[in-house]
C-alpha cells in the first residue's frame, strides 16, 4: 500500500521537492501552501493523485481545515511535515521589525504546532504514523542579523523533543530534521558564502532516507552535522567573536 504524505511549505523549495520524490515512490501526498496556483501547477506536474490545500500554517484554523480535509479524503496519513517556515534578517533595535519576529516565529513554531495537532489523537488511536519537523542548523547557536529565525528554529528542536518523549510508547514517532544550507528561494537573498549548498532536489531525497530511519534527529549533510557539533561545543567568548565576522540575511521577510 502506498503511503500517504502531508507536507506544509509545499509550493516550493524543499517542500516541492518532498513532494516530488515521494510522488515519485508512488505516495499519496497532502499538499499545503498559501499560493493555490503553484500548489496546482505542482499537482498537476507529479503522478498520482494528490490534495491541494491552500492555508497558512501561521493561522491554526486554517492548517487544522486542512488537516480535516485530507483525512476526509485520503485518510489518515502515515507521515505529517511540517516543513513551511519563513526567514528574514531581523533588527531587535528596529520597532518595525517586531512585527517580523511575530510573523516568523508563529510561522515556524507555532506553525509546525498547529499542523501535528489534528493529527496526534487519531495517530496515537491508530498506534502508527511519523510527526517530522523541519528545523535548522541555525537553531545551534544564534546568528547576528538572524535573531528571530534562530531563535524560532532552537524553540522548534526543543519542542520536537518534548512532543518526541510525549508520545514514546504510543507507536507514534518524531523525527526532526536539521539541514544546513539549501538552494530554494530563501537563501537565494544570501550575499554571504553559504558551505555545503545542497540542491533541493539531493536535499529532499536525503531527507527522505532520513525519514525512512525514523531517526530522533538527523542532520543533513552529514558536514553540517560536524559543524554543528563543533558550535554546540564552542565557548560564548570565543563564538561572540568569531560570529560577529559573520554575513548577514538582508532585512524584510523572506519565503
Amino acid at each position: 500500500m502506498s503511503q500517504k504524505v502531508f507536507i506544509t511549505g509545499a509550493s516550493s523549495g524543499i517542500g516541492a521537492a518532498l513532494a516530488r520524490a515521494y510522488a515519485a515512490r508512488g505516495a499519496t501526498l497532502g499538499l499545503v501552501a498559501r499560493r493555490r496556483d503553484a500548489l496546482e501547477a505542482l499537482r498537476d506536474s507529479l503522478p498520482g493523485t494528490h490534495g491541494v490545500y491552500v492555508a497558512d500554517v501561521a493561522e491554526p484554523g486554517q492548517i487544522t481545515d486542512a488537516a480535516r480535509a485530507f483525512m476526509g479524503e485520503f485518510g489518515l496519513p502515515d507521515i505529517v511535515i511540517a516543513n513551511a517556515g519563513v526567514s528574514a534578517g531581523t533588527a531587535s533595535e528596529e520597532r518595525g521589525d517586531l512585527a517580523v519576529f511575530e510573523r516568523i516565529l508563529r510561522t515556524n513554531l507555532l506553525g509546525m504546532v498547529a499542523t501535528f495537532q489534528p493529527f496526534i489523537v487519531p495517530l496515537r488511536r491508530a498506534g502508527s504514523g511519523q510527526l517530522v519537523g523541519i528545523s535548522s542548523v541555525a537553531g545551534v547557536r544564534g546568528l547576528p542579523g538572524a535573531a528571530a529565525y534562530s531563535a524560532s528554529k532552537a524553540a522548534a528542536s526543543r519542542y520536537l523533543e518534548s512532543l518526541r518523549v510525549e508520545l514514546r510508547g504510543t507507536g507514534v514517532r518524531v523525527s526532526e530534521i536539521r539541514p544546513g544550507y539549501i538552494r530554494t528561494p530563501m537563501t537565494a537573498v544570501n550575499t554571504y558564502r553559504m558551505p555545503f549548498m545542497l540542491e533541493a532536489d539531493v536535499a529532499a531525497a536525503r531527507f527522505v532516507r532520513a525519514i525512512d530511519a525514523a531517526p530522533a534527529r538527523a542532520t543533513i549533510p552529514w558536514q553540517m552535522a560536524c559543524v554543528a557539533r563543533v558550535l554546540a561545543g564552542v565557548p560564548a567568548w570565543l563564538y561572540d567573536r568569531l560570529a560577529a565576522r559573520a554575513g548577514r540575511k538582508p532585512r524584510g521577510l523572506r519565503l
